[in-house]
């Protein structure tokens, strides 16, 4: 699900990471994956500025054969994953995806599709009802067909909505996802209530993470500290408004908090994803992380890489930890925070992630912070999103 932007593979500290010896890290101690993601493929109608895919991605355009993801799904399953993930790009570009969620039914998994909705017929969504497919969660970019276009770079504000329409028919718990960011934000009372009249029952708004083609967009998708809070407190009065007609889940963006999240709940402890060439990943941004060879479904087991590989034990447990993780009395609950975030802003990986005000780092997140500030302030200053495409993807990975 992403990848660095060219400005992250020039920090300093890679030398360093990629001599660093891996710890050790007894397999009897290291439980199952919980999660499996399959990042079906990387082609998608949209071209979102904010999409975690890879920045690189029009490098890669291998793809795993309907029989080796049926493989996949069948290791995970044995290995003791119980949940089951199909995502891109558009996993619906994916002839065979009802095949997949079949076969995920069939061995036991909760299955869940993350999509645009782009390809979503009728004939298809009937489809996977028989096929036993549990979970459809749609993404939207905004409420207004303006703003949800331009976001997008496409025209499908409508199409998304007759989607929508279509899973409420299906009977699937209606879950939709919204991205949040500076162009956004001050529409969230318009996108809670668009959610209402849809019959959502669960509305993500997820602001932004800055990786992938985030990352290469932070300066123009950041928002004001003060944007965000009065998007929190509207989100609020929409909770004490709503009921228990919506549930709202609101995502705050990392940069604006002074502890870290507990990403992935630790690397390599409940989450496994295998992106669409057969590479297996303990996060979604894990290939930003230079001096980790990741390894293929192709190549070895889910169980091999799972338990015993270099790049899934890399960050387990604590021993890796620098200080302050290494003394923090929080360190098993936020893990030293996201691995590649500690990359991408400090240059190092085995950093304090620098959300934390312990980290040493903290001060470059708070210079962030107002930098977009005075961002906005300068009216018409910034420059212009660079949206996800094949050409700019070429473009980018030539930087």
């Amino acid at each position: 699900m992403r990848t660095c932007g060219p400005s992250w593979t020039k920090r300093n500290g890679e030398a360093g990471l990629a001599s660093a010896a891996t710890p050790q890290v007894s397999t009897a101690a290291v439980a199952p994956p919980m999660w499996l993601l399959a990042e079906l493929t990387y082609r998608c109608p949209l071209h979102c500025a904010f999409c975690y895919n890879p920045v690189d991605y029009a490098a890669n355009r291998k793809e795993l054969s309907t029989e080796q993801w049926l493989d996949v799904l069948r290791q995970g399953r044995e290995l003791g994953a119980a949940q089951l993930g199909f995502s891109g790009g558009e996993p619906l570009l994916r002839d065979d995806l009802e095949q997949l969620v079949a076969a995920g039914n069939r061995l036991g998994y909760y299955t869940n599709l993350i999509t645009s909705g782009i390809g979503l017929t009728e004939q298809r969504i009937a489809a996977f009802k028989a096929a036993g497919l549990d979970h459809i969660q749609l993404s939207f970019q905004d409420s207004t067909r303006e703003m949800n276009d331009f976001l997008s770079s496409t025209r499908t504000f409508d199409l998304k909505a007759r989607v929508a329409k279509l899973i409420k028919q299906y009977d699937y718990p209606m879950v939709l996802n919204v991205v949040l960011h500076r162009y956004n934000l001050d529409h969230v009372e318009r996108i809670i209530d668009m959610a209402l009249e849809m019959g959502v029952e669960y509305l993500e708004l997820a602001n932004t993470q800055y990786y992938g083609w985030g990352m290469v967009n932070r300066a123009q998708l950041m928002p004001t500290r003060e944007q965000l809070e009065r998007a929190e407190a509207v989100v609020n009065a929409c909770r004490e408004r709503i009921g228990s007609r919506l549930r709202i889940l609101f995502v705050v963006p990392d940069y604006f908090e002074s502890r870290p999240k507990a990403c992935m709940n630790g690397w390599g402890s409940v989450f496994l994803a295998v992106a669409a060439d057969g590479a297996a990943l303990p996060c979604h941004a894990a290939r930003t992380i230079p001096g980790l060879s990741f390894p293929n479904v192709t190549e070895e087991s889910l169980k091999q890489i799972w338990y015993e590989s270099d790049a899934f034990n890399k960050f387990r447990g604590d021993a890796w930890m620098k200080e302050p993780c290494r003394t923090c009395d929080d360190k098993h609950k936020d893990y030293g925070g996201c691995r590649c975030q500690a990359l991408a802003l400090t240059g190092d990986a085995a950093n304090a992630d620098p959300v934390c005000s312990k980290s040493p780092q903290h001060g470059d997140i708070v210079r962030i912070v107002r930098q977009a500030q005075a961002s906005q302030a300068a009216a018409g200053a910034e420059a212009p999103l660079v949206f996800r495409s094949d050409a700019n993807s070429r473009l980018l990975s030539q930087q």
